[in-house]
């Protein structure tokens, strides 16, 4: 095992009532001015926005709007917010949506906060020390934003999509009501479903020492997506199973699944960041598209950790070599994924990659990786490739 530090402060309200509580929370939160930060369309035709001005009203705030977050949010929209929040005085932001939403707001955050370009934080030439709070009403079940330390932002001039990691970002609260995914449609749903399922799976999947218990609450967590994904994509009203999804996506990217590991792999989303930012393709398709042979190209490496998640996760009997098991449990992963309507090629995606772009992917990909990343197997530029190349047949 490996030692661990874990914080999970984000104060959750689970519940199909919780969104009521708006007023109370925000009234507790003593703040003067909130932004109020969502997506593209959906949050305001359903009424929910409506809802959520109507309460912030009652609990006598000022509020700032800005909407128009976009899937791969976009670094451009984040210097606007940043703007607004000066601008007007804003002392809280407040993110109706999923991830993306909840990944905006956090980088306007850091950026009201801690002054000169937000930039240099995904950049890592500066450490971010300060934040406004950011709390949540999540709408996607999907990037685990609402209590995790993360957050991925595109430079939509470069077209660079980078991650930063900072305690200080993890929400002071999220409001997780599962009847705001009833109306998610079945696409999106299914690439929350594998970025659920890929942020627990990144740290199980990992060379170093890991924890029994910690392994176990992972395998319960990866097994109850599989079959709450197939659920929803049946009878998408099954609030049960989305209640189910809901949950493990918050679990799923706190650090709960991880506690005495090695940090985890991670190649598969740094691989996927890249496909992305280059073809802005939907970030759990990205993950899907190339899991299967990055899995191809290091099981051997970490046989013993592919072996268990075969048998342990994916149902695999027992019976044949490690090395059978081990392949066999890689196919029925890509089986579920091409169940929910995902892609296990890049080409599945709806792209062609040159010869050019994959290169131009490897090489950003060692760049943002600082030349190796990898835990089953150390990567490096020209393994990069290899991926890319063999995803792309």
């Amino acid at each position: 095992m490996n030692g661990f530090v874990y914080n999970a402060p984000t104060k959750v309200y689970f519940g199909t009532d919780s969104d009521e509580k708006l007023t109370q929370i925000i009234t507790e939160s003593k703040c003067s001015c909130v932004l109020l930060h969502y997506g593209s369309g959906s949050a305001v035709k359903s009424g929910l926005i409506k809802r959520v001005k109507w309460a912030l009203e009652h609990a006598n705030v000022k509020v700032a709007e800005l909407g128009g977050v976009k899937p791969n949010p976009r670094l451009s929209l984040v210097y606007e917010g940043i703007e607004i929040c000066k601008r007007e005085g804003v002392d809280f932001i407040l993110a109706v949506g999923g991830g993306s939403v909840i990944d905006s707001a956090k980088a306007i955050g850091m950026g009201a906060a801690g002054g000169g370009d937000v930039w240099d934080y995904y950049d890592e030439t500066r450490t971010p020390e300060k934040t406004l709070p950011v709390g949540v009403i999540l709408t996607v079940a999907a990037a685990g934003s609402e209590m995790s330390k993360s957050s991925v932002i595109t430079n939509d001039k470069t077209m660079v999509k980078r991650g930063r990691n900072a305690e200080i970002s993890r929400p002071v609260f999220a409001i997780l009501n599962p009847e705001l995914t009833v109306s998610v449609p079945p696409y999106p749903t299914a690439c929350g479903c594998a970025d659920i399922f890929m942020h627990t799976l990144e740290r199980y999947l990992t060379g170093g020492a890991t924890l029994k218990i910690t392994d176990n609450m992972a395998e319960a967590l990866m097994t109850t997506v599989i079959s709450a994904s197939k659920k929803v994509i049946k009878n998408p009203a099954d609030l049960q199973a989305r209640a189910d999804i809901m949950w493990a996506g918050a679990l799923s990217h706190n650090g709960l699944t991880g506690c005495g590991n090695d940090g985890g792999d991670w190649c598969t989303h740094s691989l996927g960041h890249e496909l992305s930012a280059l073809y802005d393709v939907a970030h759990g398709a990205s993950l899907t598209a190339v899991w299967g042979t990055w899995a191809r190209y290091v099981y051997k490496n970490c046989l013993n950790r592919f072996h268990k998640f075969a048998v342990q996760v994916m149902g695999v009997r027992p019976n044949g070599t490690r090395e059978e098991l081990a392949l066999k449990g890689i196919e029925y992963c890509e089986e579920w994924f091409e169940s929910l309507g995902l892609p296990v090629s890049v080409k599945g995606l709806g792209v062609n990659p040159t010869d050019g772009d994959l290169k131009l992917m490897a090489e950003k990909w060692a760049k943002n990786n600082g030349g190796e990343k990898g835990s089953c197997k150390k990567l490096r530029r020209e393994d990069a490739f290899e991926i890319y190349s063999a995803a792309s047949r």
